[in-house]
């Protein structure tokens, strides 16, 4: 007699206690106790929905509220949590998820610094908050792919990803265009207007979008330049990943097989 819990030579297992083993297996692949457990946070497909959200409202923040050290403390706030939900929505590894929240934390505190000490809009605030930002566009693409690669389809999810990607791009340009201004020794928008966060966030959108009203332009050849890569960035991203990602949003993927 076989003993208990075992399958006698020859035989197959039913399938309840192959279900079994799979569950088994499947629950013990990271065990208590592996110094790998840890390694990649298991938090399920990426979501960017409150990325988004966290993203459109700082866009807000920064075009609509005048300038003043509680508007500066929210938005750099803001900019520290798209920088967290971006690495969130990635699943990056553990380690890499807290040196982004250890970098969201010390731009919190530089802000807070700075507005206390009376320092509204200048330049280390502006470059502290386009430090937070220059990581999440990455981030969020990576969690795009990965979006694409597990389902196999184009969700909802992966939609609202390209998007936030594509405003955490403008609001990126829009505080290195600031910090340029406030560090570079002269202004950097021609007819000496001045650099507030709300204008750069103006201008840089409309550069992005290739809109080109022409009322703020840039002054110094940096300046061209940076406007102009922005451009090519912002078009060549709209006619191609955008519009690919939209229309193909519920489709599911061919099987290379078939």
């Amino acid at each position: 007699m076989a003993a208990p819990g075992r399958t006698p030579a020859g035989a197959v297992a039913s399938p309840a206690a192959a279900g079994d083993a799979g569950e088994v297996s499947a629950t013990a692949r990271w065990p208590s106790g592996d110094r790998h457990a840890d390694a990649v946070p298991r938090v399920g497909p990426p979501r960017f929905g409150l990325l988004l959200g966290t993203v459109v409202a700082s866009f807000a923040v920064q075009g609509a509220i005048p300038s003043s050290p509680v508007q500066q403390i929210v938005v750099t706030a803001l900019a520290a949590a798209s920088l967290v939900l971006s690495l969130r929505a990635a699943q990056v590894r553990s380690a890499l998820l807290r040196a982004g929240v250890a970098l969201a934390a010390a731009g919190v505190a530089v802000s807070v610094l700075q507005a206390l000490a009376g320092e509204v809009g200048d330049g280390a605030a502006r470059t502290t908050n386009a430090a937070l930002l220059l990581f999440g566009p990455p981030a969020v693409a990576f969690g795009v792919l990965r979006d694409l690669g597990l389902h196999r389809r184009v969700r909802l999810q992966a939609v609202m990803g390209v998007i936030a990607l594509y405003v955490l791009v403008g609001m990126l340009f829009g505080f290195v265009y600031g910090a340029l201004d406030r560090l570079g020794g002269d202004p950097v928008f021609a007819g000496a207007a001045p650099a507030t966060v709300a204008r750069c966030l103006y201008f840089s959108f409309a550069t992005l979008a290739t809109v080109g009203y022409g009322d703020v332009v840039t002054r110094s050849d940096l300046g061209h330049t940076l406007a102009i890569s922005e451009a090519l960035l912002g078009q060549l991203y709209l006619v191609t990943i955008v519009s690919l990602v939209v229309s193909n949003l519920g489709r599911q993927a061919r099987d290379p097989s078939g």
